[in-house]
C-alpha cells in the first residue's frame, strides 16, 4: 500500500518535504511518526486527506498524511 507523507516546518529538518512511502496494512499515523524518529509531542496537527484526525488513525492506500508541529506566535 502507498501513502503520501507531507512534513511541515521543523519536522522537515533532516527529513523530507513530501514523500510517497510503502506501508503495511493497518499502519497508523503514529507508526509513521515513530518510523521517522519524530517525538509524538512534536506533532500538534495531523491531517489525513485534509481532515483533522487522531494520531492513532489507520492509514489507507492512497491517503495523504500531513504532519504539523506546534505553531507559536
Amino acid at each position: 500500500m502507498q501513502a503520501t507523507i507531507k512534513l511541515f516546518a521543523q519536522l522537515r529538518e533532516g527529513r523530507f518535504k513530501v514523500e510517497n512511502i510503502g506501508l503495511n496494512d493497518q499502519t497508523r499515523v503514529m507508526d509513521v511518526v515513530e518510523g521517522l524518529n519524530i517525538p509524538p509531542k512534536d506533532v500538534a496537527i495531523c491531517l489525513v486527506n485534509g481532515h483533522d484526525t487522531a494520531i492513532d488513525t489507520v492509514i489507507k492506500n492512497g491517503d495523504t498524511v500531513a504532519l504539523f508541529p506546534p505553531i507559536g506566535g
